[in-house]
C-alpha cells in the first residue's frame, strides 16, 4: 500500500493527528535513499571486469609488453592494494571489527585475485613451483587467512578456505587433477574431514567468541563441502558402506537444520533440507529394494507424493521456521 493512501486511512480510523501524520510524510519525502547494496555491487562487478580485462589485454599483447614487465605490473598493483587496506586497517580484536569502507575492502579483494594472478602467471611461464604443486595452494591458503583475521574480511576467508580444500585434495591425491579422477575414495574421506574440521573451527569460533561471526562462513562452507563429498560418494559407491553414508548425511543436515534456526539463516534450512533428503530417499530405497521390485513401486508412489506435498509445505513456511519475522 503507498504511504499517502496508509497514513490517509490511520487518520480516517483516528489513529493518527493531523501533526502526526505531516510529520511522517514528511519523513518519507525527506528520508534518503540508500545505494549502499548497489555500490557494493557495482564495485564487485567493477573488480571482476578489472581482472578479467586485465588478462585479456595482457594475452594480446604479451609479446610487445614482456613477461618483465607484467610481472612489475601486477606486483605494483597488488602492493598498492594491500598498502592501502593495510593503511585503512583497524585496530585487532577477536570481536567484529567495524568496516574501514567499501573501498579497502574492496582493494583488499583485488590484491587477493592479484596475487593469485601473479603466482599462476609464474608459475605457468617460469615454473616458479617447479611440480610443488600443493606448495602453490597452501601459499595464498596462508596468506588468505593470515590477511582474513588480521583485516577482518570474510570474503577473503572463504578465498582461504577454498585454497586450503584444493590443497587438501591435491595432497591426498596429487595426479587427481591430470588423470580427471576427481572422485576417488581418499578424496572423497579428504573432502569429508576438511568438512568436519570448517564445522569444528566454525563451532568454536562461536562458543569461544574467536571472531564468532566467521561461524557462518566456516559453517556453510564446512557444511556444504562435507555433504556434498558424502552425497557424491554414495552414490558412485567410492566409500562403502553407504549406510553410514546416510546416517552421517542425516546427522549433519540435522545440525545444519537446527543451526539455521537459530541463527535465523534460511540457507542452513534449505542445505539441510535438501542434502536431508536426498539422503533419506537413498537410503529408504536401498532398503526397499531388498524387499523386491514388486512390491517397491506402489509405497514410492506414494512416498514422492507425500514428499512433494512436503516441500511445497517446507518452502511456504521458511519464513516461519526461520522465525525470521519474530526476529526482526
Amino acid at each position: 500500500m503507498h504511504v499517502a493512501s496508509f497514513i490517509a486511512e490511520l487518520r480516517t480510523r483516528g489513529l493518527l493527528t493531523p501533526e502526526q501524520a505531516s510529520t511522517i510524510m514528511a519523513d518519507e519525502q525527506t528520508r534518503p535513499f540508500s545505494l549502499h547494496y548497489e555500490i557494493r555491487t557495482l564495485l564487485y562487478v567493477g573488480i571482476t571486469l578489472l581482472s578479467g580485462g586485465l588478462g585479456f589485454l595482457l594475452y594480446d599483447h604479451i609479446d610487445r609488453i614482456g613477461h618483465g614487465v607484467v610481472v612489475a605490473t601486477i606486483t605494483l598493483l597488488m602492493a598498492a592494494c594491500f598498502a592501502y587496506a593495510a593503511r585503512h586497517r583497524r585496530p585487532f580484536s577477536w570481536a567484529q571489527v567495524p568496516s574501514s569502507g567499501l573501498l579497502p575492502d574492496y582493494l583488499l579483494l583485488l590484491g587477493c585475485l592479484l596475487f593469485l594472478a601473479l603466482e599462476g602467471y609464474l608459475q605457468a611461464q617460469y615454473t616458479l613451483f617447479g611440480t610443488r604443486y600443493g606448495l602453490a595452494l597452501i601459499l595464498p591458503a596462508a596468506l588468505f587467512f593470515y590477511l582474513a583475521y588480521r583485516l577482518d574480511h570474510r570474503g577473503v576467508l572463504s578465498m582461504g578456505i577454498t585454497a586450503l580444500a584444493a590443497w587438501a585434495g591435491l595432497t591426498v591425491q596429487p595426479l587427481s587433477v591430470f588423470e580427471n579422477q576427481f572422485l576417488t575414495g581418499s578424496v572423497s574421506r579428504a573432502a569429508i574431514g576438511l568438512g568436519a574440521a570448517l564445522l569444528l573451527v566454525g563451532w568454536l569460533s562461536e562458543t569461544r567468541h574467536r571472531k564468532a561471526h566467521f561461524a557462518y562462513t566456516y559453517v556453510l562452507l564446512g557444511g556444504n563441502l562435507l555433504l556434498a563429498a558424502s552425497t557424491a560418494a554414495m552414490f558412485e559407491e567410492v566409500l562403502r558402506p553407504a549406510g553410514v553414508l546416510v546416517l552421517l548425511i542425516l546427522g549433519v543436515s540435522a545440525g545444519l537444520f537446527w543451526y539455521g534456526r537459530r541463527t535465523h539463516a534460511a540457507i542452513f534450512l534449505l542445505l539441510g533440507a535438501a542434502y536431508g533428503y536426498v539422503a533419506f530417499t537413498y537410503g529408504l530405497f536401498l532398503l526397499l529394494s531388498l524387499v523386491g521390485n514388486d512390491v517397491v513401486f506402489e509405497p514410492a508412489l506414494c512416498y514422492f507424493m507425500a514428499s512433494t506435498a512436503a516441500a511445497v509445505w517446507f518452502l511456504t513456511h521458511l519464513k516461519r521456521l526461520t522465525s525470521t519475522a519474530a526476529h526482526d
